[in-house]
């Protein structure tokens, strides 16, 4: 008869497996230097040092402890992960904090007991995700880990239902953007903590209580070397004011740090910028030429420095170099992808526009639809508002022979319009509130009579909505000497908004 592959507990053994419970160590828990000893003596990597967000446990049977749990944050980069989960690279630098890493799992010298490693490690993801989102804010859809297999099966792991991917290249991260190599090859275990965790980890959008973890990562610039050289050269444009006393950083390479972080969506402030620039490669901030110190490594610029130089930068000449910037890249607009120019303003999120002791940050700028290029901004003036703003953006935007201006309703008046006829040789489209009665009357007059009410049964209204707001105003209706042409409606059941032409 063949020896039985597999131990099975005795009695006693069995009667451990009962009474195994798995507590969580707080961060001031008296038993935390216990836990930190017993892993620096019986475990063979002897540290307890975890990175990133972590998590302690402690296996006890009646009173006597007999394994450790540790969860940290997951690795870097590990490829088989990624092709395991469907990951992009921005996803997996946006989404790696929704994934753990079993940093430690010892069981305690003393303790012999078949299946307990599996019992205990099944009794820890089963509350983990439960204890990380009370301890984080987030929970952990899906978990890792690394077995030297020199000296582990990693059977505890296949016994739980954790998937073996393979072997890893043998290298560790030393620091950013720097790995070394170990040569000792771990086997990657992973495992999702509930049904369909990759399909949610790999999804265009993340579930409403996954987001907060994707909202906090600052991004990272993928504009490779050559680019950030062009850059450089055309913010040299905007001059630098400052003494040559303190310029550890050239203005261009600051300018050029701002704008990468704009394209990534860094938008908050010189803190994000500072963080955003923190993130650069070492390729990257020499190609910007930033502050080299002895050793030859490059450093970032701090939130202090952002700060004085945001404040008196030349916003034309800058605005300026950004635009040739976006030719260099994408070369001239024209055509069609330059056919519609669409304004509108913003005003920054927490400024006060109606204190008047406070400055108010609010832009009217101008983008191309469809291609999304930015044409100009002009900052509204204090005690002011969007309409001068828009006029003089027009202004400086020249002729827009053949193309179509698109506004919102804030700019119905005479002296708009003229400005994009007669000053820029537009076209326009223009939308019209239930605010402008009169001006409604008259556009209105100008559309085709609806068809017959047998044709089609038109929906009610949207509760607290007008019935004709939305409609577009005609040129005739604005001022004399213009026309429409031929009107199309899109339904029966609204009238939508009409494009008018000059004669």
């Amino acid at each position: 008869m063949s020896a039985t592959r597999y131990r099975v507990p005795t009695l006693t053994q069995q009667q451990l497996l009962s009474l195994v419970d798995v507590r969580l160590l707080g961060e001031n828990d008296e038993d935390r230097l216990r836990f930190r000893n017993l892993i620096e003596a019986h475990l063979y990597l002897k540290s307890d040092h975890l990175v990133g967000e972590q998590l302690r446990y402690v296996a006890h049977a009646d009173g006597e402890w007999v394994a450790l749990l540790s969860w940290s944050a997951a690795a870097y980069h590990l490829k088989d992960r990624e092709d395991w989960i469907g990951w992009e690279p921005a996803q997996r630098r946006r989404r790696l904090a929704l994934t753990a890493n079993n940093a430690r799992f010892p069981i305690l010298p003393g303790i012999d007991c078949p299946n307990l490693a599996s019992r205990v490690l099944a009794q820890g993801t089963a509350r983990l995700s439960t204890d990380w989102q009370y301890a984080y804010g987030h929970p952990i859809p899906a978990v890792e880990s690394f077995v030297d297999s020199q000296l582990f099966r990693g059977t505890c792991y296949k016994a739980q239902g954790w998937q073996l991917l393979g072997a890893t290249k043998g290298f560790e991260r030393s620091r950013q953007d720097y790995y070394t190599e170990h040569a000792r090859p771990k086997q990657l275990w992973v495992r999702e903590l509930n049904p369909g965790a990759r399909r949610t980890l790999a999804a265009a959008v993340l579930p409403d209580e996954l987001q907060p973890v994707e909202d906090k990562v600052i991004p990272r610039s993928d504009v490779r070397t050559s680019e950030l050289r062009g850059l450089w050269d055309l913010c040299r444009a905007v001059p630098d004011w400052r003494r040559r006393k303190g310029r550890d950083y050239p203005l261009p390479a600051l300018l050029s740090i701002t704008v990468l972080a704009s394209l990534c969506g860094v938008m908050r402030g010189q803190r994000d910028l500072a963080a955003f620039a923190a993130g650069l490669t070492q390729p990257q901030l020499r190609a910007l030429r930033c502050y080299r110190d002895r050793n030859g490594r490059y450093h970032y610029p701090k939130e202090t420095t952002f700060q004085r130089v945001l404040a008196n930068v030349d916003a034309a000449l800058f605005e300026r170099a950004l635009q040739q910037w976006e030719e260099q890249l994408l070369g001239p607009s024209h055509g069609e992808g330059d056919a519609i120019l669409a304004i509108d303003g913003k005003a920054q999120r927490g400024s006060t526009p109606h204190v008047g002791d406070e400055q108010k940050a609010q832009l009217v700028s101008a983008v191309s639809l469809p291609d999304g290029r930015v044409r100009g901004t002009v900052l509204v003036e204090q005690k002011s508002n969007e309409i001068p703003a828009a006029r003089q953006l027009l202004e400086n935007l020249g002729p827009l022979d053949g193309q179509l201006v698109m506004l919102d309703a804030l700019h119905s008046n005479q002296e708009t319009i003229r400005q994009i006829v007669q000053g820029n040789g537009a076209d326009y489209l223009l939308p019209v509130k239930g605010n402008h009665s009169s001006l409604e009357a008259r556009g209105a007059a100008c559309l085709p009579d609806p068809p017959p009410a047998a044709a089609s049964t038109p929906s009610p209204p949207p509760p607290g909505k007008k019935k004709d707001e939305g409609l577009a105003a005609s040129a005739s209706a604005l001022g004399r000497g213009f026309s429409p042409l031929a009107p199309t409606l899109a339904s029966d059941s609204a009238r939508p908004a009409v494009r008018y032409r000059r004669h």
